[in-house]
C-alpha cells in the first residue's frame, strides 16, 4: 500500500482511515450537516488530523461533507451493490485547492474539461495531488501553474488554510460506488496583484481546464448559499446579475470572453450522472470560507 496520505489520531494513535470509511464519522461527526472543528498538522506532504489537540497541530480548522456523502451510507449501512467492490488497497488521498484572491477580492474559478474521468465540466478553484515530498503550499501552488500558467511571485501573496472537505467521486451512491476518496485542504491565497495583473498572465492548460472565472463576493455569496439537495439557493444577495463573465478556451490556445447566466452556478449536485456544468459541492464550502475570512 502507498504511504498514507491522510492520518487520524484516535485514542492517542496514528491511524489511516481505510477507504471506504467516513472521516467525518472517524472523528465523532454526528448526524448533522456539520462543519465540524477539526485540530490539523499540516505536514511535508501528509495531513494528520484529530478532533482534539495533539503535540505537532498547528490549526484548527471546519472539516465538511456534503449531505449526501456516500461514505456515510457505506459505513452506517454496510451497502454493497452486487458483484461491485471497493478498493481494499489503498487509504484516503490527499488534494489541495488553491483559492487565489486578487487585490481587488475577487477569487479565480477554472471549469474542468469534459474529458476528464473524474468531476468533468465542474468549476473548481485550481488544485490537486500533492507529492509526498512537497509541502502542501508548494503543492498546491505547483498545481495552481499546471491548471493556470499562474506563478506567484515570492513576496507578493500571503496564505491562511481555510478549511476541508470530504469528497467523493462518484459524489452519490445512486451515480454508483465511488472509485476516489479525498481530504480536500483549500488554501486561501490573497495575491497583491490586481484581477487584471493576474488574468494578462493566465495561460490554462486545455487538457484540463475549458474556461475560468473571477467571482465577486456577491455572486460568490450567491453560489455558497446553494444546498446540494435544494432547489433553490437560500439567503441570496437581493440582486443578482443575469449574467457573468467568463473566459472560454478555443481550440487556437486564445480565450474569448463569454456571458454565461448565473443560474448555471447555482445548480445542485442531480441525483443521476448528467454531466452538467455546475459548481462542486467543496467549492459552494470553500467560498462561504472565503466569505467568511473577507468579514474579518
Amino acid at each position: 500500500m502507498a504511504a498514507a496520505r491522510v492520518l487520524l489520531i484516535l485514542a492517542g494513535r496514528p491511524v489511516s482511515p481505510r477507504f471506504m470509511q467516513s472521516v467525518c464519522r472517524l472523528l465523532g461527526a454526528g448526524p448533522g450537516l456539520g462543519p465540524w472543528p477539526t485540530h490539523c498538522g499540516l505536514k511535508r506532504g501528509r495531513l494528520v488530523l484529530s478532533d482534539g489537540p495533539f503535540p505537532s497541530a498547528s490549526t484548527r480548522l471546519p472539516l465538511q461533507r456534503p449531505p449526501f456523502c456516500p461514505f456515510v451510507a457505506l459505513d452506517q449501512q454496510q451497502l454493497r451493490a452486487p458483484g461491485a467492490e471497493l478498493p481494499t488497497n489503498r487509504g484516503v488521498d490527499l488534494g489541495v485547492a488553491i483559492m487565489l484572491q486578487s487585490s481587488d477580492q475577487t477569487v479565480l474559478l477554472t471549469r474542468r474539461t469534459r474529458t476528464l474521468r473524474v468531476s468533468p465540466n465542474l468549476w473548481v478553484p485550481p488544485g490537486g495531488h500533492v507529492e509526498l515530498d512537497e509541502e502542501l503550499l508548494d503543492g498546491g501552488l505547483r498545481e495552481l501553474w499546471e491548471e493556470s500558467g499562474l506563478q506567484l511571485p515570492q513576496g507578493q501573496f500571503s496564505w491562511v488554510p481555510l478549511g476541508l472537505w470530504e469528497s467523493a467521486y462518484p459524489p452519490r451512491l445512486s451515480w454508483g460506488l465511488p472509485k476516489y476518496h479525498h481530504i480536500i485542504l483549500y488554501l486561501l491565497v490573497v495575491s497583491r496583484e490586481s484581477q487584471q495583473q493576474l488574468q494578462a498572465r493566465i495561460q490554462p492548460n486545455p487538457s484540463e481546464v475549458s474556461a475560468f472565472m473571477w467571482l465577486g463576493p456577491d455572486v460568490a455569496a450567491a453560489v455558497a448559499a446553494t444546498e446540494d439537495g435544494t432547489e433553490t439557493p437560500r439567503h441570496l444577495p437581493q440582486e443578482l446579475p443575469p449574467s457573468i463573465l467568463t473566459a472560454e478556451l478555443e481550440e487556437d490556445g486564445g480565450a474569448r470572453p463569454l456571458a454565461m447566466p448565473v443560474s448555471t452556478l447555482l445548480r445542485t449536485t442531480p441525483t443521476t450522472d448528467e454531466g452538467k456544468e455546475r459548481v462542486s459541492s467543496g467549492t459552494k464550502f470553500a467560498l462561504g470560507l472565503w466569505l467568511q475570512h473577507l468579514r474579518r
